[in-house]
């Protein structure tokens, strides 16, 4: 399988998460295909990406190599996944924000409860509840079997009409870079939501 596209350079990760639209995902007997995703870039280049200020023992898995994948907790309650990519050394990751499962519906299912199949992996937190992964999945293989997730090439290639982009979901810096990407009319898309900062209560 050619992972080639991974090995771009960081400066190129918009390039790469608008690649990885139609790839698949296959882990704890569920099959997704990559609907919507996010770049995030490195050093000092992306205010929005957990490495903008430095390699730290958190982000480190950023750096590379590529193909791996970085898990990182949010809110206090929800498992997110990305998979790192450019040059060893070159901080880059593309979060997988959202897939329609193509295999597997059973199992998806009785991880996300009774709901409907778009909903499924709709938005990166059902994904990673969808595949089962949390993480201890963090900083394994995406690419030789060894981790508990198997990313894959799509058979046919996304056709580039199909897909969008837009500002990212729910960052607190560089609002508007449009490096969020997903394919047209498909309803496991996830819906927009800008940050809003949260404000702390007047002083009585």
């Amino acid at each position: 399988m050619d992972y080639s596209l991974l090995d771009a350079p960081a400066s190129k990760i918009a390039d790469t998460a608008r690649g990885l639209l139609g790839w698949e995902l296959a882990a704890g007997g569920v099959r997704i295909r990559l609907t919507e995703v996010e770049a995030y870039a490195g050093v000092g280049e992306d205010p929005a990406s957990h490495s903008h200020r430095g390699r730290t023992e958190r982000n480190s898995v950023m750096f590379g190599p590529a193909g791996f994948l970085y898990v990182y907790f949010v809110f206090g309650m929800h498992w997110c996944l990305n998979v790192t990519a450019g040059r060893e050394g070159e901080a880059a990751a593309v979060l997988l924000r959202a897939g329609r499962v193509v295999d597997g519906l059973a199992a998806a299912r009785a991880r996300r409860g009774p709901v409907a199949d778009r909903e499924l992996a709709r938005g990166p937190a059902r994904l990673a509840v969808a595949l089962g992964i949390d993480g201890t999945a963090n900083r394994t293989s995406l690419l030789d079997g060894t981790g508990p997730v198997l990313l894959t090439p799509p058979t046919t290639v996304v056709d580039e009409d199909a897909i969008r982009s837009g500002p990212r979901v729910g960052v607190a810096a560089a609002h508007d870079v449009p490096w969020r990407f997903w394919l047209a009319d498909e309803p496991s898309v996830s819906a927009y939501r800008r940050h809003a900062p949260r404000r702390r209560p007047a002083a009585g």
